[in-house]
């Protein structure tokens, strides 16, 4: 059956870039840039509807559960590239936080425009990772029509995960039938269709949100510092002393020192704290806390001090 794009606001024209082929490089510039200036007012009015997204996945992700994004061409990509900073920057596992797109991984330097049309696919890249009610799945699609994303979401409704979707057109397929919908219409593209364009960036912005916020909930950050990243290069291992340096006033030659001993640097800051020097019971305090330094800290001074 036919696809009626002029229903899909994505694809409706721009009456302010009809000209655009026309004018000078400077013009051209100035246009998009107007265009994208529209984003972030649109995301904050939909704040309310992705913090119910937000303290969802938090809770799927404390329990042992996943979040996976599933998406086709651009919306895939953006899943991808938010899924994959992850672990550098929170030190979380590959398997906690995901991307599943249209095309399998190939597709994301050379498009496999066809393989969104396959529901199937969907299903089956989800039973592949033995998807299951503990986990969380999001459904990016600019226009909120896709195949594979629409057939992914309705395989997780029916083994009892939670669903949201990420559009950014109004009363989509995919919205009607996903848990959470976070739909943003950011109107039409500078180039007509051209969703790699505003609806990427809005896409981006809105994973960026989720997936710092719920790692922010995890305990993966103290005050606004990386405490979980993980020292595996030389620039890596200079962030991680310059963070217990801001947080604990040490030289950065002591903090190598710290950080050597206690080898991370949640554990160098609990000791700092706190006093204690026992590895067991600094990994004691942090375990009972689910690894919120923070939290461990407060609990150690309530019981110790």
């Amino acid at each position: 059956m036919a696809i009626d794009l002029k229903k899909i606001s994505t694809e409706s024209r721009n009456l302010n870039t009809l000209d655009i082929d026309e004018i000078s490089t400077i013009k051209i510039l100035d246009k998009i840039n107007n265009e994208d200036q529209i984003i972030a007012p649109k995301i904050k009015e939909k704040l309310s509807d992705i913090s119910l997204v937000v303290d969802e996945v938090y809770e799927k992700l404390k329990n042992g559960g996943r979040l996976i994004y599933m998406g086709a061409g651009t919306s895939g990509r953006i899943g991808i590239i938010d899924a994959v900073e992850c672990p550098p920057t929170f030190g979380v596992n590959y398997e906690m936080v995901q991307c599943l797109m249209a095309g399998g991984k190939d597709a994301f330097v050379k498009a496999k425009e066809g393989a969104e049309d396959n529901k199937e696919l969907g299903i089956r890249d989800l039973k592949d990772i033995h998807l299951s009610s503990k986990d969380f799945v999001i459904g990016i699609a600019a226009s909120g029509r896709t195949p594979y994303v629409i057939g992914g979401i309705e395989y997780a409704k029916k083994i009892g995960a939670k669903t949201a979707c990420i559009t950014t057109s109004s009363n989509s397929i995919l919205a009607s039938l996903v848990d959470y919908k976070i739909e943003i219409v950011v109107g039409p593209e500078v180039i007509t269709g051209s969703t790699r364009m505003k609806s990427g960036t809005c896409q981006k912005m809105v994973c960026n949100m989720i997936s710092t916020s719920v790692m922010i909930k995890l305990g993966k950050v103290y005050s606004n510092l990386m405490v979980d990243v993980k020292p595996t290069n030389e620039k890596l291992i200079q962030r991680s002393l310059n963070i217990i340096h801001e947080i604990t006033d040490v030289s950065l030659d002591e903090a190598r020192i710290l950080l050597d001993k206690y080898h991370t640097i949640k554990k160098v800051i609990f000791h700092y704290f706190t006093n204690v020097e026992d590895e067991a019971l600094i990994d004691k305090y942090l375990n009972k806390c689910s690894d919120n330094v923070k939290l461990a800290i407060k609990l150690y001074k309530e019981e110790n001090i």
